[in-house]
């Protein structure tokens, strides 16, 4: 299942996985509030919450997810994955490197550190790099 987390400011989406994810979880939840915000927003923050009671992702979910992922590929600000899940920290880490936004992993009990880090402002560009 997936729920969206409330209370982040505008231009952050923030989503909670918990149980088995489903691409019919992705097609009713995320990718509708996801493209929402795109049609708003030319960049945004992403704050992905994998639960300790998320036990995997069906075949079609991990497509969805990487379809979407394409889609909007230079349109990520800031993404936080907060897991405990080993493979997917390996993969995030894997994969970082290719993401054109600011990517931190976080643990579960870190949840509170990630809200804060994806809200931070922007900072300002320096005066003579404007």
């Amino acid at each position: 299942m997936i729920e969206q987390i409330e209370g982040l400011p505008p231009g952050t989406l923030g989503f909670r996985a918990s149980g088995q994810v489903t691409a019919a979880d992705y097609e009713r939840v995320l990718v509708p509030d996801i493209e929402a915000a795109f049609a708003i927003h030319r960049k945004l923050r992403l704050l992905y919450h994998v639960g300790p009671d998320f036990t995997g992702f069906d075949p079609g979910a991990m497509w969805d997810d990487a379809m979407l992922g394409f889609r909007h590929f230079s349109g990520w600000d800031r993404v936080a994955l907060v897991t405990d899940v080993p493979w997917l920290r390996i993969a995030a880490t894997a994969m970082g490197f290719a993401v054109p936004a600011q990517l931190r992993l976080f643990r579960n009990a870190e949840l509170v550190t990630a809200i804060d880090w994806i809200r931070e402002p922007r900072p300002e560009p320096e005066e003579g790099n404007k």
